[in-house]
This record gives structure tokens, sequence and C-alpha cells, in this order.
């Protein structure tokens, strides 16, 4: 049957962030994991040729954010921002050229703490950096009212039923695009909180990668990563499963990889999938 959720409890808090410069490492050069010194576009600015529904690797950068990345300048009131955006939020251009055009937040990215909203092309070249965009934040605090077992996190509720979640004695079912074994988890792993940026998944290893189609992850894919527990942080558990959503793109650096916000955990795996290949927010959103 269909989910039900506290949705009517939950506020809805106008949060906003600026289009935010693009980001280069200071010292110019990232390091590979093969040891190649490297100079590639990477986190931040204003990206209308990279959006959701994209290959995660079709794109010479590292950790590159599909459409624009927005963080408050001031520390604490981007912690509001990236924690109250979530996943599906309606977003709005209240400054500049494309004031009053619309968008949807697509992901969160730790460690710089963007959050990444999605805009068509044609609204992406009329914005300038600096840009101030409005988030209509809900869905932290967010219940499964059927499925006890399972934690939602970053995500809006309308979301949530546009993806089609469904739910049968007290366990979800979800539709995602692939499986991700927790071996292969790599930068964001231990953080004491899943409701701000993402964790990576390592695409080093052929014989993995390779069996699981890691290299043909787009971004805004849907993912359940099996045997990951994301309940109050990220931890490997046998039998646990975690779903999310690719927020970035592929990286060269050690340790990282396309990047995965958190929407489902379940520390005993009451979650059950479905395999789609059209599980990807470019179309459970209709953004493409």
């Amino acid at each position: 049957m269909p989910i039900r959720t506290n949705r009517d409890r939950l506020p809805i808090t106008a949060v906003v962030g600026e289009a935010a410069p693009a980001l280069i490492n200071t010292g110019l050069y990232d390091v590979s994991f093969e040891g190649e010194p490297l100079i590639v576009a990477s986190v931040g600015g204003i990206n209308p040729n990279v959006r959701v529904g994209d290959g995660a690797f079709a794109f010479r950068a590292d950790h590159i954010e599909p459409g624009v990345s927005a963080r408050n300048p001031d520390d604490r009131a981007n912690t509001a921002f990236n924690v109250l955006s979530c996943v599906g939020n309606e977003a709005q251009v209240v400054s500049g050229e494309a004031k009053g055009a619309a968008g949807r937040v697509t992901g969160k990215h730790g460690g710089v703490e963007h959050v990444i909203i999605d805009f068509t092309p044609e609204v992406m070249r009329a914005m300038a950096i600096g840009d101030r965009i409005q988030v209509w934040g809900c869905g932290v605090g967010l219940e499964l009212l059927d499925a006890p077992d399972v934690k939602a996190f970053n995500a809006d509720p309308d979301f949530l039923e546009a993806w089609g979640l469904a739910v049968r004695d007290g366990r979800i079912r979800a539709r995602v695009a692939r499986t991700v074994p927790a071996a292969v988890m790599g930068s964001g792993l231990g953080r004491a909180t899943v409701v701000r940026g993402d964790y990576d998944i390592q695409t080093f290893d052929d014989t993995m990668a390779e069996r699981y189609g890691l290299r043909e992850l787009r971004l805004g894919d849907l993912v359940a990563i099996i045997d990951a527990d994301n309940s109050f942080g990220r931890i490997y558990r046998t039998g646990a499963i975690s779903v999310g959503v690719v927020v970035h793109g592929g990286s060269y650096v050690a340790g990282h990889g396309p990047g995965v916000t958190t929407l489902l955990t379940s520390s005993i795996g009451a979650i059950d999938i479905e395999i789609d290949a059209a599980a990807n927010l470019a179309t459970i959103l209709g953004l493409r």
C-alpha cells in the first residue's frame, strides 16, 4: 500500500543560499589514486551542461556538482540551509536576471557543504555567481508511519510519493537503479549525522566496478547500499540497507567517487528493492 507519513506535522521553512563560486585545490593539482597530477574542474559553480540524468563519469572533472551549487556565506546559516534543504524541495531564484525561475533540490555535498539545485540550462545561463536562491525546506523530522524500522532523511515527502514507495508488513519497497556493496563506500564514513552532506562510492577496483556496474552510475540515480546502516552515522552493518541518491560525479582521488546523500536506512534490512533503470531524479521529478 502507499506510504503514510507525518507530513502534516512538518514545517515548511524558507532557507536561502547563493550560487557558489567554482573551487579549485589551493595547490592547483590533485593527485590521482595512480599518482597522476591533475588539474580539472571540481565543486561549485553554475554548470548548465551537467545535470541529473548525465553519467557520473561523463565529464573530465572531479566531484562535479550538477546544476547550481548553492551555499550561504554565513557558516551558521549555511548549516541550516544544508540540513533543512531536502531532495525534491522547491527552489526559486530570488535575485538577479533569472529572478523568479523555479528549480528543485537534487542533493547535498559534504565538506564544502553545498546544496545542489537543478534548473533548466536556459535559467542557469541567465544566472550569475552570488544570485540568491530560496528553498522551501521540508522533510527534516519525516517519519514513515507504517515502517518503524526504516528511517527517512533528506527527503521531501512529495518526492517519496513521486518515487512510488510502498509499504507492506512494516517493510518499504523502493525502486533503485543499482545496488552498491558497502565494502566500496569511502569518504564520508563515520560522520555523526546523515542529515547533511554525502558519502562516496569508490570505483577503483575493476572487479567490483564491473560486477555492480558502478561506472555506469548517473547523477540522480537512486541506489541501494547493501550492508550499510546510516541510522546514526554511516557504518558497515551486515544485513542493514541504506538507499540514497547520487549527488555528484566521480573522482580520481583515493577514497572518493560519486557521492550519495542518504534517503532511507534500516539497520535490520526492512527495505525491499526493485531494480529499475528509470529510478533517477531526472525521470521521477520530470527534470529532463
